[in-house]
């Protein structure tokens, strides 16, 4: 006995919707919800330091120390687990660095590829600078010439 159209459909339909439903069954698990495990005030202070000068690679405008977001999270704790390892700062950096790239960094160093960034703001700045001088100094020619041409229609006779 043939299937009727309408059943064809609506069986064609249901199973989209739980193929489409498929994917939130398959969820990332949540982050691991304990606190982060010091080992003395120093290293606290230090891994806060750290997280400070490195960038949210999610979030863009956060700091690592300041992002909720889980990649935050997950860094943070790669980040301890590699200085109770013995890396250094600069190492840790290196380290994400090649993962991330140069973006992770909130101050890149002073590279080629990076003079505009750190120069642009000055060049910004001085062009700025010499626009407002122009204006002065065109409006200053332009009012001095016009007050001297008021004071001797006006007869002061001094």
């Amino acid at each position: 006995m043939p299937i009727p159209a309408c059943t064809a459909i609506r069986n064609a339909l249901l199973a989209l919707l739980l193929c489409a439903a498929l994917p939130a069954l398959a969820q990332q698990p949540l982050h691991d919800p304990r606190p982060l495990a010091f080992r003395s005030a120093a290293e606290e202070a230090r891994f806060h330091d750290l997280a400070a000068q490195l960038r949210c690679v999610q979030c863009q405008n956060q700091s690592l120390a300041d992002s909720n977001a889980q990649i935050a999270q997950d860094l943070r704790r790669e980040v301890l687990q590699l200085m109770q390892q013995g890396h250094d700062d600069a190492q840790i950096k290196q380290f994400l660095v090649a993962r991330y790239g140069e973006f992770v960094l909130y101050q890149p160093p002073l590279q080629p590829g990076t003079w505009l960034l750190w120069g642009g703001p000055l060049l910004i700045l001085g062009g700025g600078a010499l626009l407002v001088l122009g204006i002065v100094r065109r409006r200053g020619r332009t009012v001095a010439p016009a007050a001297a041409d008021r004071n001797a229609d006006e007869g002061d006779g001094w």
